[in-house]
């Protein structure tokens, strides 16, 4: 499991103070008529999903339960990492430096979900998502060849516990390889302004220059933020970046609070380099990684799931997730990361039982949550989707 610190309550500005109390209103108006719409009787007359079908119809940012952001601008970071520059509408509630968001769209008929961390400084007009192109990414392909300016993205609030406290360390680490430099330079930026007067190192760790995500915004920073240590391991030029080549780089790493995030595997090393020396100095990451699925204790049995609303059935008789089963069956349940992370595809089991294929756990419990990508029925199962 990752270490996090306890989620911070950032600095506001007067403009920040004057937008929370348009957003307060926003929420203390939408309430009670989002209320009125869930009733039972009105529900049985109009749907709130009509109501914000015929808002977005008025205009695309206007929603009483999303938080919609229109793209007023589309960097090219890289050749392969974009970043989108969102105006969102008044149910933003703002966010800490490190957090994330889920990204929601229609591709294809498929509602699907994606988490991207943000990389704009809290506070500021606009939020930012950075997302670097994958081969075999649905959602990021999308971005990066679909969506341009103008269009309006469905966002959730920012979540996540990858943060700095509001008293922050004399001294700080923030360390980064390839594209995990997304939430730590939402932190470098919010430090910056923040006017921290301590001591930060800011190391990155690429393969070459020309994928040094942010290098016109991390060399403008370095020569106004008297406070940064700026250092960048190009890997094809330096060799494989090493716990080594770190306590080099940083030699008073044991005095450092650091905040990391990166790939797993330089993760683990990191991690593993910190308890091997025994460094006392806390150490933060972010990980977007599931736990291994377990093999089922299924007998084979059908079983039937059905939908609460009648609209579909179907029978499984297999060890595979609900999410699998259901796209199996001519379904398109929302979903993101599908290794249990992101709780995209969340929903509530009114009746039956499932297994949890990370903990191998049973449950018959009604009305309750389950992941759908790692939840695989061991009874006939009613799902609310």
């Amino acid at each position: 499991m990752p270490h996090t610190s306890p989620p911070a309550t950032q600095l506001q500005t007067p403009v920040a103070l004057r937008r929370d109390g348009i957003v307060r209103l926003a929420h203390g108006v939408n309430a009670p008529l989002v209320a009125a719409l869930r009733h039972p009787w009105v529900e049985s007359i109009v749907r709130l999903s009509a109501v914000e079908d015929a808002l977005a119809a008025l205009h695309p940012l206007l929603s009483l339960t999303q938080v919609r952001a229109r793209v007023v601008r589309v960097n090219d970071e890289t050749a392969s990492t974009k970043t989108f520059v969102l105006q969102p509408n008044a149910l933003w509630l703002g966010a800490q430096a490190g957090q994330y968001v889920r990204v929601q769209m229609e591709i294809a008929g498929r509602r699907v979900e994606r988490s991207y961390s943000l990389s704009s400084r809290p506070g500021s007009r606009h939020l930012a998502i950075t997302v670097k192109r994958q081969d075999q990414g649905l959602v990021s392909r999308h971005l990066h060849d679909k969506v341009k300016v103008g269009d309006v993205l469905t966002i959730s609030q920012a979540l996540g516990e990858f943060s700095m406290p509001v008293d922050l360390p004399g001294k700080i680490l923030l360390l980064s390889a390839g594209s995990g430099i997304t939430p730590v330079m939402a932190m470098l930026r919010d430090l910056q302004g923040r006017r921290y007067q301590g001591d930060v190192v800011f190391l990155h760790v690429c393969h070459m220059p020309d994928d040094l995500i942010f290098a016109r915004q991390l060399a403008a920073i370095a020569g106004e933020f008297a406070e940064l240590s700026l250092v960048v391991h190009y890997s094809t030029a330096e060799g494989r970046f090493s716990p080594e080549a770190l306590a080099l780089e940083v030699p008073d790493l044991a005095q450092r609070s650091t905040w990391m995030c990166g790939p797993i595997g330089f993760m683990d090393v990191v991690a593993a380099y910190w308890h091997a020396q025994g460094l006392a100095a806390p150490l933060f990451s972010e990980r977007f990684v599931a736990a291994p699925l377990l093999p089922s204790t299924a007998h084979g049995t059908p079983v039937q799931v059905s939908l609460l609303n009648g609209s579909a059935t179907f029978t499984t008789q297999g060890t595979e997730p609900l999410l699998v089963q259901a796209e199996r069956a001519g379904l398109s349940p929302k979903h993101g990361c599908r290794i249990g992370i992101c709780r995209s595809c969340q929903c509530v089991k009114t009746s039956g039982t499932v297994e949890n294929l990370q903990t191998g756990e049973l449950s018959s419990t009604p009305n309750e949550l389950i992941r759908l990508c790692v939840s695989m029925a061991r009874s006939d199962v009613v799902l609310a989707l």
